[in-house]
């Protein structure tokens, strides 16, 4: 059966090309006419499903450990990159990223970032702790409010002060709760957050960066993995033991795929989209996490974590109440407010 061919901007090569292109994310064409892009709200809420739905992968990738499969969602996404460069015809860039010795410095530093990050969540998951990353994702918003004053020395508005002491009450709520600071939430809260600041000093298109970070941990991950495979600690092409195989071979090397199509999905929604609404889908992929563990992985919710989860919500509201007026305002006001977004996992 023939069908009709698709339109040339939904085809996978052409939209990462466009992705490729794209120098400032959020000038999209919904926010010239003011009606919301369906394109660009399909493509949106698929990156953030396919991040909410990551720890369903991890979990069917037992018996390997964090460490091995953050390796090969490595090693797998270079490849995944390498490909997309190609198709793009995106080697002209690439090159002049590994060259220029502040752009490299500056992405080697974000990789160093992105790795504890994946590492950190893969450990949440196979430690049955997803609650915990759910968590992480959920303050990562109050965290980059935080560190914009931190870091860069901007000034809060009300409301933002309110969601993020709102916060702090919350992970103090829970770190007594757990006898100690939420550590997992915590790191991949500041780890993402710190990302995502350091990836604002580099004017690179998506495919590019995650290309260069790749290519910088990708000697790391080959020598975990050859060092895993030494010591009888890998499971990629192992045979004869339960659980492993062809389909499990198959699973780590789809943590690549799914890694940069989910970058792609969440580059073409940030083009289409304006920023407060690519901020607000952003509570969708911790939202589908905290819900596969409580319900589906069955973690434990005493009534301490419910009281602080409860207290994130608050402050996530207040921002979101705060992002919207703060919008508003600047259709009169000819300063632009910039809405933080990013994607997790």
């Amino acid at each position: 059966m023939t069908e009709p061919a698709p339109p040339p901007s939904s085809s996978p090569v052409t939209a990462a090309s466009s992705v490729a292109r794209a120098s400032s994310p959020g000038l999209a064409s919904s926010s010239r006419s003011g009606a919301l892009d369906r394109m660009g709200l399909g493509l949106g809420l698929g990156a953030y499903l396919v991040w909410g739905l990551f720890p369903i992968l991890m979990h069917a990738l037992e018996p390997a450990s964090a460490v091995e499969i953050t390796a090969q969602r490595v090693l797998w996404s270079v490849a995944v990159c390498l490909v997309l460069v190609t198709a793009v015809r995106g080697w002209g860039r690439l090159r002049a990223a590994l060259t220029d010795l502040r752009t490299l410095g500056t992405l080697a530093l974000a990789a160093a970032l992105i790795v504890t990050n994946w590492l950190t969540y893969v450990f949440s998951v196979v430690t049955d702790r997803v609650a915990h990353a759910s968590l992480g994702y959920y303050i990562n918003p109050l965290v980059l409010v935080a560190l914009g004053v931190l870091v860069l020395g901007e000034r809060l508005r009300r409301l933002q002060i309110v969601a993020v002491l709102i916060a702090t009450v919350a992970v103090v709520v829970i770190g007594v709760e757990l006898g100690g600071l939420p550590w997992i939430s915590l790191v991949l809260a500041f780890s993402f957050g710190l990302y995502g600041l350091i990836k604002k000093r580099v004017s690179v298109d998506p495919i590019t960066g995650l290309t260069v970070e790749t290519l910088v941990l990708a000697p790391f991950a080959a020598a975990a993995v050859w060092w895993m495979s030494a010591h009888g600690e890998a499971t990629f092409g192992v045979r004869g033991s339960s659980g492993l195989g062809l389909s499990h071979d198959l699973l780590l090397a789809s943590t690549g795929v799914f890694t940069v199509g989910a970058l792609l999905l969440f580059s073409g929604a940030a083009q289409r989209l304006p920023l407060n609404v690519v901020g607000l889908l952003q509570y969708i992929a911790p939202t589908i996490m905290f819900m596969l563990a409580v319900w589906v992985f069955g973690e434990e919710m005493s009534a301490g974590r419910w009281v602080g989860f409860v207290l994130v919500w608050i402050a996530l509201v207040v921002l979101t109440v705060d992002s919207v007026r703060a919008s508003r305002s600047s259709r009169r006001d000819p300063r632009e407010v910039e809405v933080e977004a990013g994607e997790p996992v």
